[in-house]
């Protein structure tokens, strides 16, 4: 049998830039999910990074 091929997740550092877009969707209470797929990252890393910073992120507020 074929061994499947399995996507490996690439860990990518927070720049300044991504920070100030992730406080800008804040703001403007933007889905987690809109903004994962802009940014291509998950909702769980963007979810732990909004936590960290402090703000608060999705709809459910």
């Amino acid at each position: 049998m074929p061994k499947t091929l399995t996507k490996k997740n690439v860990r990518r550092e927070y720049t300044k830039t991504d920070v100030k877009e992730l406080r800008a969707h804040s703001r403007a209470k933007t889905p987690v999910t809109k903004i994962a797929k802009l940014t291509k990252r998950t909702t769980g890393s963007l979810r732990q990074k909004a936590r960290k910073l402090g703000i608060p992120l999705g709809h459910r507020r």
